[in-house]
């Protein structure tokens, strides 16, 4: 198998072979090894023991490589912000459309990340995190909580002002009305004092798109999300913010894309935000106290992506970049915060699937392309149809027999290919049997909650280890819990 020729003008044989665990640590879970065996280990369980007590397919979250870069994100952005080095503070609100649950949530908030929100439903959860984390009292005082989003209703506003979220995004002038009426409702019935008021941000659209695709980018004109600085759509809805006697403008907010791995953009961006804040100052003598520079930072998913910035150079940057631009304007320097997501889960998390089929189908002129079925569906539909992005896969198992070679193979579910394409292109071990176990890095991020083909494959659950102990963060749906709901 080793002689087999690629497609033409595919990649060479080999080249996309998945990279070990100590070949490209960023990829994978840091407590990733080897054993004696061949297999996989991760958070000090062995391969078998993790699928003693959670078969094939499972997510696999790490829950000491979360909190190492949970920590990392909190104390870069406070080191780099810091009082001491002429700035105002800095933080990190880990954005929990990437994964969230209880135990995620508090997990980062142990490790000094707020929790920024997208929906009631994420609130509720990130406010039962915050609970355990701080105490019964912090949740009426959620400054560690945010919520943004589109298209909030006026429940989620007013949930959100009772509970006193710290980052409450408007993205629209109607939910600047919400909020107003919202804040009117809670002095009336004895939630707020009768002169409080809600505290707000707004959030802009720059126009600077960076990484991602035109649909899914957050900071172009055509889209829905935030209000336009450039068509003054912005500026309407922090005036009105400023006219409001139940709302106080707290903040500007800005997202520019997603998987960003040139800081750049968030550079213009930041000149956008704070000459916005500086133009709010000079008519109305406001100045804000924060700014929320947004998330979308890039992670390795295969070993053809290049190696991401770090927390602390993303801090490092953002940091020069406020700094000057605040001396440039003459301006006293925000508070500034950062919402990373995917990559602070998706490298704490892989997924194992089993192999269930193996068919070779010959291209002709000698190339051939082995298809692997496994016992799961697509984790994320998300990436490969808007990014034309790709996963990579690795015998988690076994060592390869080295004289076998390397095939050029697909992983697949059951469904039609085009939709269901665990793993587009990777080279697999020729000896590739039916029976063995595939690992899958960097799945956690926006995976589980974006799992499609669930007519065929109830969804897998999410597997905690740590220390060689293991247990779930949500228990897989079973075919009968799929009858059940059916009748």
């Amino acid at each position: 198998m080793s002689a087999v020729v690629v497609p033409a003008g595919e990649a060479p044989l080999g080249s996309l072979r998945a990279p070990e665990p100590h070949e490209r640590p960023d990829l994978w879970p840091t407590t990733v090894r080897r054993g004696p065996d061949g297999a996989l280990t991760v958070g000090g369980r062995s391969l078998d023991q993790v699928l003693a007590q959670a078969p094939t397919p499972v997510f696999v979250l790490d829950e000491a490589d979360l909190r190492g870069r949970a920590a990392s994100w909190s104390a870069a952005m406070a080191e780099e912000f810091w009082p001491q080095y002429g700035m105002s503070g800095g933080d990190a609100f880990y954005a929990a459309k990437a994964f969230l649950t209880t135990r995620v949530g508090q997990v980062v908030l142990e490790e000094g990340m707020g929790v920024d929100t997208a929906s009631r439903v994420e609130l509720a959860v990130g406010l039962s995190a915050l609970q355990e984390v701080d105490g019964v009292e912090s949740v009426n005082r959620a400054g560690r909580l945010g919520l943004h989003g589109n298209a909030k209703t006026e429940a989620e506003i007013a949930f959100a002002l009772r509970h006193r979220v710290g980052h409450l995004v408007l993205d629209s002038l109607e939910e600047v009305g919400l909020a107003a009426r919202a804040v009117r409702y809670l002095r009336d019935s004895g939630a707020y004092g009768a002169d409080e008021t809600g505290q707000v941000m707004v959030r802009l659209t720059t126009g600077v798109h960076a990484g991602g695709h035109e649909y899914i980018a957050t900071a172009h004109e055509d889209q829905k999300f935030g209000l336009s600085v450039a068509a003054g759509t912005a500026r309407e809805a922090i005036n009105a913010i400023i006219a409001a006697p139940e709302l106080s403008l707290h903040g500007l907010h800005s997202h520019i894309g997603s998987q960003i791995m040139d800081l750049a953009g968030f550079r213009e961006a930041a000149r956008v935000v704070l000459s916005l804040r500086h133009e709010v100052a000079r008519d109305t003598g406001v100045l804000v106290e924060e700014i929320d520079l947004g998330g979308g930072y890039g992670i390795a998913y295969t070993g053809a992506d290049p190696v991401p910035p770090s927390p602390a150079q993303v801090a490092r940057t953002l940091a020069e970049t406020v700094r000057s631009l605040c001396a440039e304007l003459g301006d006293a320097v925000p508070h500034v915060s950062v919402e990373p997501g995917r990559s602070v889960v998706g490298p704490s998390t892989l997924t194992l699937y089993t192999v269930t089929g193996l068919k070779h189908v010959v291209l002709g002129e000698g190339a051939s392309r082995l298809y692997v079925s496994v016992d799961g569906g697509m984790s994320d539909n998300i990436r490969p149809a808007l990014y034309d992005a790709a996963y990579t896969a690795l015998v988690a198992n076994r060592y390869p027999d080295p004289q076998a070679g390397l095939v050029r193979a697909r992983v697949v579910g059951k469904h039609c290919e085009s939709g269901d394409v665990v793993v587009r292109d990777v080279d697999l071990p020729a000896d590739l049997r039916v029976g063995d176990v595939l690992a899958v890095p960097a799945t956690g991020a926006y995976g589980r909650s974006m799992a499609s083909n669930y007519n065929l494959f109830a969804r897998p659950g999410v597997a905690w280890v740590r220390e060689g102990e293991q247990g779930w963060l949500l228990r897989p749906e079973t075919v009968e819990d799929l009858l059940r709901l059916e009748g």
